[in-house]
């Protein structure tokens, strides 16, 4: 620690922890202290690739840049300096997949994204040839195009000389943790490539029992073992920063959602979260039991801390903020993300228009990749008030959809929902999904639960707090939303609902590779 200077020299500057959390639109960078109060951030968008229709990227390195200048940037706001941070997190986009020369450290083609669905061919050729139930028994993954490792294989397959370049060692494969702890601590003079649990299980590469990389599935894919991180735990340290934050400990690592499961105190069986970012993603923990599911979901690893994984069910959803952004941005239909809200507000309710936004496919619970968005219930009484409050109602029965599932495979009723990201600032969207799920809906102090859990995790690494109980303390709610609606109308929009969804199903009549 050290002294502050000017008036009160004497007063010890409390140390404080970063958070890096890189996302789908954007990269942040947080600062955090003991109680948990987010002190400063920075943040930088970078650029989002369509080349093709259902296909998504990033530039690798521009995302690397942004790194280099969003740190700084809040440290400066903070009036801090590295020596003020005991150590660094790290909060990723999952599934987003980088492959880079080791020897140079340059990407050998832009990262493609969660959101891609080029894999849908290598998808279904695993599935045609009787490998889907294999490789949902050792990973708890249900072959789609949504993870990393087909990917990779598309990668492989498709960059001139790469797979020859990866049987040499030359070539590193990594989701963006992976991408970004590798460049801190080093890069091609050094760096360590690993990866944590929680990324790891998301590739469809990665046994979910032993947590290591399975021989199987590697075969299955044709991905060579040498290009791969280690596999590590959510809080250790991996190495320290050579660049950027010099000396500082990256000291913890996690896929975004289960860094909000984190952010969110979520420590106890049965306790359920939702984030509402550009999708949205509902964990609930279920302690050391990997939870099956014959419902959509998604039985992944929660948190790693020490020896004992804590595992947990998920459903994802991939368009809720996106579906927002494309209502302000393509259809011009409002100027910014928040006047969706008082658009809506306009009309008492949808006038029977349902947008089901199945723009890259239906994820958890249907997994439809053939789908496409759809908007029904068109008469000419609909106005734009009408789309404002489909799209956010989109959001609010997806949310419905997992949760129905969640309480079906898990056999523990959610009773309340936690919620963070910019969505839970629009009290219209968080009282309708209290509304359609009949529990309560309860917003923290502070909606920073991906970063906070990021930091959260280096802290523990390396001693800024000391258990889990200690971070459960920092929990306040801020927002709660109770459910209001008559129980006869909330069956009947679902029901419409449903018929809407079933209508966006078969637009992708034959997969391409």
């Amino acid at each position: 620690m050290r002294a502050s200077r000017g008036i009160g020299a004497d007063v010890i500057r409390e140390r404080v922890v970063a958070a890096i959390d890189q996302g789908t639109t954007s990269t942040r960078c947080l600062l955090f202290n003991r109680s948990g109060r987010m002190l400063a951030v920075a943040q930088r968008e970078h650029r989002q690739h369509y080349p093709a229709p259902g296909r998504v990227e990033h530039d690798a390195g521009e995302i690397w840049r942004n790194v280099g200048r969003v740190v700084p940037a809040a440290l400066r706001s903070a009036g801090l300096g590295p020596d003020d941070l005991v150590g660094l997190g790290i909060a990723n986009q999952r599934e987003t997949t980088v492959v880079w020369d080791r020897h140079t450290g340059v990407p050998i083609s832009r990262a493609i994204t969660w959101q891609d669905t080029r894999t849908d061919g290598i998808v279904a050729r695993l599935v045609d040839d009787g490998h889907g139930e294999l490789i949902t028994r050792v990973c708890g993954l249900a072959p789609a195009t949504y993870f990393a490792g087909p990917r990779l294989r598309w990668i492989l397959d498709h960059v001139p000389g790469a797979r020859a370049r990866a049987e040499a060692g030359d070539l590193l494969f990594g989701t963006m943790e992976s991408w970004l702890i590798w460049n801190l601590t080093g890069g091609a003079r050094g760096g360590r490539h690993v990866t944590d649990v929680t990324n790891a299980s998301r590739t469809m590469l990665m046994d979910l029992r032993t947590r290591q990389w399975s021989d199987a599935l590697l075969g299955m894919l044709a991905v060579p073992r040498r290009m791969l991180p280690e596999i590590r735990s959510n809080a250790e340290v991996y190495g320290t920063c050579t660049t950027v934050l010099p000396g500082v400990p990256v000291s913890g690592a996690l896929g975004d959602q289960q860094a909000a499961l984190v952010g969110q105190t979520c420590f106890s069986p049965g306790e359920v979260k939702c984030t509402y970012g550009t999708g949205a993603f509902l964990l609930m923990n279920t302690g050391p039991r990997i939870a099956g599911s014959t419902h959509g979901l998604i039985p992944t690893v929660g948190y790693l801390f020490g020896d004992a994984p804590v595992y947990a069910l998920e459903g994802a959803i991939a368009m809720t903020g996106s579906l927002v952004q494309w209502f302000r941005d393509s259809l011009g239909m409002i100027g910014t993300a928040a006047q969706i809200e008082t658009l809506a507000e306009t009309v008492p309710d949808n006038g029977g228009c349902y947008i089901v936004p199945a723009f890259s496919g239906l994820y958890s619970p249907r997994w439809h990749p053939d789908a496409r968005g759809v908007m029904v219930g068109l008469t000419s009484f609909i106005n734009r008030g009408h789309l404002a409050r489909a799209v956010l109602e989109a959001t609010g029965w997806q949310t419905r959809e997992v949760v129905d599932a969640m309480n079906l495979d898990s056999g523990v009723p959610v009773t309340r929902l936690k919620v963070d990201g910019g969505m839970t600032a629009n009290h219209l969207l968080m009282q309708f999904v209290a509304d359609v799920l009949d529990v309560p809906v309860e917003r923290p102090l502070g909606s920073e639960a991906v970063s906070l859990g990021a930091a959260y995790a280096a802290g523990l690494a390396v001693g800024h707090w000391s258990d889990v109980e200690v971070l459960r303390g920092n929990w306040h709610r801020a927002a709660a939303w109770e459910p209001a609606m008559q129980p006869g109308l909330r069956e009947r929009e679902h029901a419409s609902w449903g018929r809407a969804v079933n209508r966006s199903y078969g637009w992708v009549q034959a997969p391409g590779d």
